[in-house]
């Protein structure tokens, strides 16, 4: 196994997954056997050591999330633990890369996880679209299940777990963790207001942990090699390595598994192989549709969480979107503000009505009818769509790319307005 690009070692030319043979020849479920003779707190301590933050978009430490969980006599008995693959954020890709290529990989992220954090039960909750990371995962769970791994009696250890893989309803509310808790109870899924937090009341009202793929994915290799080694594979203060995908008019859209902390430019100029022919690239999304544009003049940026923060945006996913010169920013956002405006689940009257507002003011702008005070209703919005004033973060993270396209692409709104089209010849339409 490649010691610097542990997530993806085991990924096959021919694009087959290992089956649990294959995996175990290759020293799977090793970290497994290691982590059963270990104490759930020690394997937290080195968890957090670590400085494995959570791949999914927060970046919020994995081992101060699970000493979260009540532990003692006086706590409930019965965990969860619950695996986010419910990848549905535009311009992001990586988990799916994980479950359909390492599904074994994801079996065992989850069994040592679920011991950590003592859980006899664990859901992984897929996007509906991923068929074949649903089929494959199945078929990795019933061979796990044959081994010993799972069940009652993992290994002689006495710790049980049970895994279910279940497909999402299909809506991009479900990736939020606690929207996606009540969805697994078979509700409408709805976002949970705050406190307490899952791991203290979550699904069913019990202590519940919620991790993105990636996250989890790292668990058996710190285990296995230990915090020290995570540490080393960073090019910054936090650890390990991280799937960055780039997609837009590059030469070689991706994914590849890098140093956390790869400047944007290497992974624009070395590993996407630049821009197309004729274009050049202006900003990106750094991190999926729901963070801020960083402009050409920053992409000597490490793309770690501080670094990327400092300048106001967030590495979220790690899935950079570019935007090139010969595309419309007004455009892009319009596209981007609709499928927000769609997603929403329609609970809190700012994202339900404010979302579709916004894309309605796009949309006229791009097609020539916009207003120059529809640049101070834009604007507004984005002031009031904050997390103080919605009851969870998607209207927010639809205001990030809004705040900072106004931010940095006023000439090109102001354009549009001043001369009643758009520039780039482009419609509504042609982005839909």
């Amino acid at each position: 196994m490649m010691m610097d690009k542990p997530l993806t070692a085991l990924i096959q030319p021919d694009g087959m997954p290992l089956d649990i043979a294959g995996y175990e020849r290759a020293g799977g479920y090793q970290a497994l056997r290691k982590a059963l003779t270990m104490t759930p707190e020690a394997i937290i301590a080195e968890v957090k050591r670590s400085r494995l933050r959570g791949r999914g978009g927060g970046g919020f430490s994995t081992g101060r999330k699970w000493e979260a969980v009540p532990t003692g006599t006086d706590a409930a008995r019965q965990h969860y633990l619950v695996v986010n693959a419910d990848e549905m954020e535009p311009g992001s890709f990586k988990d799916r890369l994980l479950l359909e290529q390492t599904p074994h990989q994801m079996i065992e992220s989850v069994i040592i996880s679920a011991f950590a954090i003592q859980a006899d039960i664990a859901y992984i909750f897929v996007r509906a679209e991923y068929v074949l990371s649903l089929s494959r995962l199945a078929r990795a769970v019933a061979e796990a299940e044959a081994r010993g791994y799972l069940g009652a009696d993992i290994l002689g250890s006495g710790f049980a777990l049970t895994i279910h893989v279940h497909a999402s309803g299909g809506r991009y509310i479900c990736g939020e963790s606690s929207a996606l808790l009540t969805a697994l109870e078979g509700r409408r899924p709805l976002p949970r207001s705050r406190p307490p937090r899952s791991a203290l009341s979550g699904l069913w009202g019990k202590p519940s942990i919620v991790n993105n793929v990636e996250t989890l994915c790292n668990v058996p290799h710190i285990v296995e090699r230990g915090a020290d080694w995570f540490l080393g594979l960073s090019r910054g203060a936090d650890g390990g390595t991280k799937l960055y995908g780039l997609s837009g008019r590059v030469k070689r859209p991706g994914l590849w598994e890098l140093p956390l902390g790869t400047s944007l430019n290497e992974i624009l100029e070395e590993h996407a192989g630049g821009m197309q022919d004729g274009y050049e690239c202006r900003a990106v999304l750094p991190g999926g549709a729901s963070t801020a544009f960083v402009m050409n003049a920053d992409f000597d940026i490490p793309m770690d969480f501080t670094s990327v923060q400092k300048l106001g945006s967030s590495l979220g996913t790690g899935n950079i979107m570019a935007l090139d010169n010969q595309r419309c920013p007004i455009g892009m956002l319009r596209n981007l503000e609709h499928f927000f405006a769609q997603e929403s689940c329609g609970f809190c009257t700012p994202c339900r009505d404010g979302l579709p507002w916004v894309e309605r003011i796009l949309a006229a702008i791009e097609a020539g009818d916009g207003e120059a005070e529809d640049l101070d209703t834009l604007a507004r919005h984005v002031s009031f769509l904050n997390s103080d004033g919605t009851f969870c973060d998607l209207a927010p993270g639809a205001m990030a790319p809004l705040g900072s396209g106004l931010k940095h692409f006023r000439a090109e709104f102001e354009q549009h307005i001043a001369e009643k089209r758009c520039p780039w010849h482009e419609t509504a339409e042609s982005w839909a």
